[in-house]
């Protein structure tokens, strides 16, 4: 601060050094004036200018020092009040900008939340015709047509449910319940939703479940096992998938197992970043980058570790570690 103000002032500092030299310099050519007397005024009225800067960048700089101090906060209350009329000038300009960023924030969220609603309205008033749909298509009595639209049809399912906790997510604190929670219903429960499409696959579920249910939030729980599944079942082909879980110390695992063509070991660290499909496979049109990226989101909301590790061409395992009973004293008391 000290050298920005030198540089600010240095104009003034200027002046003043060039009047003492040219005062000095009349003075040596000039018998008739004292020189020792000059430069003691001179010595002296430097000393005076020195000590009155030194007032002055206490004093001028105080309400800038302030602004530094201040950092990105939007709120001007920790401003030192201005002295100067530049100073009060800058203030003014400062409130001023300030309300109106305010006032735009409040409207874009306003905005945001009013979409934010009607999308999720939209979702729900889709699901009746949705459901409706599925009801017919269960009427077909042509097996290939009708595991055709099947499919079309989890699509669909599948992509209005993503859509629908993508937007919950961020409040995703408010909506959840903890409880036991049975995995193998749950489990089985995501299956039969899946069955049609891995019955056109040739996919097969072997299930083992050592520990039985865990401490979880069975909405969000079942969210994170279906993104899990999904994208099991769509990258294998005829082959079994294997879901375990096993008590590891306190805590509960479930591993998810498929043997599809597995993931590259340079898209590995980045397959729950945000919009990331692969670099190996980026023209592939059914990746989205979205699934995974929302069920890590959701697990760590819950305290839950997902990791993944995966052969090419040999399969991918999805491990979801669950907290122990104590770690959920943290999400009780968000």
């Amino acid at each position: 601060m000290i050298s920005k103000y030198i540089r600010e002032k240095i104009s003034w500092i200027a002046v003043f050094l060039f009047t003492q030299s040219l005062i000095l310099f009349t003075a040596f050519i000039d018998s008739t004036v004292p020189f020792a007397s000059v430069l003691y005024m001179v010595a002296l009225s430097t000393g005076i200018f020195l000590l009155f800067l030194c007032f002055r960048y206490q004093k001028e700089t105080r309400f800038y020092r302030s602004l530094l101090e201040r950092g990105e906060e939007l709120d001007t209350t920790g401003i030192a009040e201005p002295d100067s009329p530049f100073e009060k000038i800058v203030e003014a300009s400062m409130v001023s900008h300030l309300h109106h960023l305010k006032e735009t924030a409040a409207a874009q969220r306003s905005e945001l939340e009013r979409e934010k609603d009607e999308l999720l309205a939209w979702i729900h008033e889709v699901k009746t015709p949705l459901t409706a749909m599925n009801l017919i298509i269960g009427r077909i009595d042509d097996e290939k047509i009708k595991s055709q639209l099947n499919h079309e049809w989890l699509r669909i399912h599948l992509l209005l449910d993503r859509q629908l906790h993508q937007k919950r997510l961020p409040f995703m604190e408010n909506d959840l319940y903890i409880e036991n929670v049975n995995l193998q219903s749950l489990l089985f429960s995501e299956l039969k939703t899946l069955q049609a499409w891995c019955m056109a696959k040739n996919i097969g579920f072997e299930v083992q479940l050592e520990a039985g249910s865990v401490l979880s939030d069975g909405k969000w729980l079942a969210f994170i096992l279906r993104q899990i599944l999904t994208n099991a079942v769509k990258y294998s082909s005829s082959s079994d998938i294997h879901v375990t879980s096993k008590f590891n110390a306190s805590k509960v695992q479930l591993e998810i197992k498929d043997f599809g063509r597995g993931i590259d070991p340079k898209d590995l660290p980045r397959i729950f970043d945000k919009g990331f499909t692969s670099a190996v496979h980026h023209l592939d049109p059914s990746s989205t980058g979205m699934g995974l990226y929302l069920a890590n989101k959701a697990a760590r909301v819950m305290h839950m570790d997902l990791e993944a590790s995966s052969t090419p061409n040999e399969g991918t395992s999805f491990i979801l570690t669950f907290p122990d009973q104590n770690e959920f004293v943290k999400i009780h008391t968000m």
